[in-house]
């Protein structure tokens, strides 16, 4: 198991016991596998051998490496024992590529019934693109959501890789691993989970398309209430170059907002007087800019107005809620990122504070925790399948 702090001994996670396989690849599959590493599976990165291109994975918190030669018939025959005892597998290759390789489901699942087989994927094992490549954007504009992001007449806006890749994939394929674990405490079988990232960001949106009938989207792009349409659902610039975030929909604390700005509620339009948003909007954002956003803290720290500071990510974790919340930890790195969420109360995560693993760096371990033979591994070696990194100390 991966070795974590002393206060894990006394906890029992809710994921202890369960044992992943993650297959090497870009950023949904490694937080995926980070999300059930964090909350106390254990985790292993089946990582290409160092001759192949270059590991990016930085989610790799918890797991272990094992670095594995899968085109050689030798390699993909490892990786079918290691799923013998294995209890969650998630792949994130395009549709076809595991069944030529001979690690298809049909076959892995006949060997261990009790495997859930995660298939993570942009567009699916079905449709149309199921064999196409693409990335975040692509994914998001299928989906549908892309369409909905951006600001009045400006193209639609990717928000990063937040809500295909992660959101919609990693996020909803751990998701759907939970749900198959908990399924087969009851009927003793596994299954295939097919995480599709444009499924699973069009299954994020649930709102935008059940809330077409209320008329919150009925505006073009960017002139609705939610989408930067209106001036109390805004961002505006403070006089030293930083930010606030404003979302005083409700009346009552629109009320607070526009005291806060120092002004007379008799003396504006209507709240949602839509014609009018767009001059309140550059009233609102004159009044921003005379004041720092320290200032503007100060001036709505004590009224319930909606309206907080936007923190980059060098402050985020010395702000004081999040301090009091110890909403960030650090690792023996001193590399800050956030702690995992959902906070549970009895099992909580206990995530790794060791570093993330070096490719290979465990494989002769876990290959000796799966029942293999040092002779089987010295063989595996010198036919190039595994790659053995002895010179890097454990996590």
């Amino acid at each position: 198991m991966c070795r974590r702090s002393p206060a894990a001994a006394a906890v029992a996670m809710a994921l202890n016991g369960v044992r992943v396989l993650e297959l090497a690849g870009l950023a949904p599959a490694p937080l995926c596998g980070m999300i059930l590493a964090d909350f106390g599976a254990q985790v292993v990165r089946v990582d290409r051998l160092s001759r192949s291109a270059a590991a990016v994975d930085v989610q790799g918190r918890g797991k272990r490496s094992l670095a594995l030669d899968l085109k050689r018939p030798q390699g993909a025959a490892v990786l079918r024992r290691l799923c013998g005892g294995a209890d969650v597998l998630i792949e994130p290759f395009r549709h076809g590529v595991m069944e030529k390789l001979g690690l298809g489901p049909e076959v892995l699942l006949q060997e261990n019934p009790r495997l859930i087989y995660a298939r993570l994927t942009g567009f699916g094992q079905t449709g149309k693109y199921a064999k196409s490549a693409g990335h975040d954007i692509n994914y998001l504009a299928i989906s549908g959501v892309l369409s909905k992001l951006g600001r009045k007449d400006e193209n639609p806006y990717a928000p990063a890789n937040l809500l295909a890749d992660f959101a919609g994939g990693g996020v909803m394929c751990a998701m759907g691993i939970v749900i198959a674990l908990f399924e087969r405490a009851r009927s003793g079988r596994g299954q295939i989970i097919d995480a599709s990232m444009v499924e699973g960001t069009a299954y994020l949106s649930s709102f935008l398309w059940k809330s077409q009938s209320l008329g919150l989207w009925s505006k073009p792009r960017g002139e609705n209430l939610l989408d930067s349409g209106a001036p109390f659902y805004e961002i505006y610039k403070t006089s030293d170059g930083k930010f606030m975030a404003v979302g005083a929909i409700e009346p009552q604390f629109y009320d607070q907002l526009i005291n806060g700005l120092g002004l007379d509620s008799d003396e504006l339009p209507s709240q949602m007087s839509t014609s009018d948003w767009p001059e309140m909007k550059k009233m609102f954002a004159s009044i921003f800019a005379q004041k720092t956003q320290a200032e503007w803290c100060s001036i709505f720290a004590s009224a319930d107005a909606c309206v907080t500071p936007v923190l980059s990510l060098d402050d985020v974790a010395s702000h004081q809620h999040n301090k009091e919340r110890s909403s960030f930890i650090k690792n023996d790195q001193g590399e800050i990122s956030p702690r995992p969420a959902p906070l549970l109360s009895r099992t909580p995560a206990i995530p790794s504070s060791k570093r993330d693993p070096f490719r290979g760096e465990h494989t002769e371990e876990i290959l000796l925790e799966y029942g293999f033979t040092k002779q089987e591994i010295a063989k595996l070696h010198a036919d190039n399948a595994i790659e053995v990194n002895k010179s890097k100390a454990n996590l």
